[in-house]
């Protein structure tokens, strides 16, 4: 299968791969924090969840890189969840998932995801012919009387203004 990665794929695996590094390390050190504090005790789950979206990012990342390319499909679930990661304080991995919901758009990058899992669809283009172009039919001409919707009245002469005199000026 010859599909050539684009550059924003490469792109894509890096910036996953450092988010899922940094998410891995950010996770491991926020929970141990977390567990320092009593009240910390309670809320260490959420301070889990970025190592496991760390583990995912590698996973993801492995498989960007892999060589020959496995189908895969663009993961915007763990791009959303980057950019969740911003609830924990992680604005670098904010950053990259909206890069990659950002770069998951791009046409070529829809391209290559289509070869890739082999979804993409030939376009067969027919040739027009002057032979196939239908010829249109007139349309008859149907007369019909136009009816007026302003009736004629006889003009009604207006009563000219009455003239006034020359004015008074008063006295101080």
């Amino acid at each position: 299968m010859n599909t050539q990665k684009p550059t924003l794929i490469n792109v894509i695996a890096w910036t996953t791969l450092a988010s899922g590094i940094v998410n891995l390390f950010w996770g491991l050190a926020a929970s141990g924090t977390m567990l320092a504090t009593i009240v910390g005790v309670i809320c260490t789950p959420l301070t889990i969840l970025p190592t496991i979206l760390g583990v995912f990012e590698l996973i993801y990342a492995a498989k960007l890189f892999s060589n020959p390319a496995q189908p895969i499909l663009p993961s915007t679930n763990i791009a959303i969840f980057e950019i969740a990661c911003v609830l924990t304080g992680n604005v670098c991995s904010m950053a990259v998932g909206i890069l990659s919901l950002v770069f998951y758009n791009d046409t070529i990058v829809k391209d290559y995801f289509a070869r890739l899992n082999g979804t993409l669809t030939p376009v067969t283009v027919t040739p027009i012919t002057p032979a196939s172009i239908p010829t249109p039919e007139p349309a008859p001409v149907i007369e019909e009387p136009v009816p007026t919707l302003i009736e004629e009245t006889p003009a009604e002469e207006t009563p000219a203004k009455p003239k006034r005199g020359p004015r008074k000026v008063a006295d101080k």
